[in-house]
């Protein structure tokens, strides 16, 4: 038979691990500087040290005056956004509190399919390529592969891992 003090007891564990659980996720957060996140400034990115060079290539790059990191890294429909936005939250935090990102980040394929859609949400109508075989590359092989310094230096490349 439970009595009435195991039950009490119990509750109190269920409450007290909960409570560790909000505190630690709320102290993360805020340590993480988890807010910035919803904003749309470039500093954000370099919230973590290894995203440096990557900033820095991108105020030295041709973009610089014209997109934000968002306009080329995020869907531009609100709900992609947001989803992205989550989805590389979650990825970023995950490795870099685990330390397993590779020294030198490189764009994965699901985010260079975002920055392709942007790259031709932003500049289809104004570029042509005179040639059949120009069309084909880009098509199959997309923008970045021959644009890859555009928007960062060309150190930094989007070369999918």
């Amino acid at each position: 038979m439970v009595t009435h003090s195991s039950n009490t007891r119990a509750l109190v564990i269920v409450i007290a691990l909960v409570g560790v659980a909000l505190g630690s996720a709320v102290s993360t957060f805020d340590y993480a500087e988890g807010t910035s996140y919803l904003s749309d400034n470039p500093e954000t990115c370099v919230n973590c040290h290894v995203m440096r060079p990557q900033f820095k290539s991108w105020e030295r790059g041709r973009h610089h005056a014209h997109a934000t990191c968002n306009d080329c890294h995020v869907p531009a429909d609100g709900v992609g956004k947001w989803i992205a936005k989550s989805a590389n939250g979650w990825h970023h935090s995950k490795a870099f509190t685990l330390g397993d990102y590779p020294e030198n980040i490189r764009i994965k394929a699901g985010n260079l399919a975002i920055v392709e859609a942007n790259c031709r949400r932003c500049h289809g109508t104004l570029f042509h390529h005179p040639t059949t075989e120009a069309a084909n590359a880009v098509a199959q092989d997309g923008c970045v592969r021959c644009h890859a310094g555009v928007a960062h230096a060309a150190e930094h490349t989007m070369v999918p891992r």
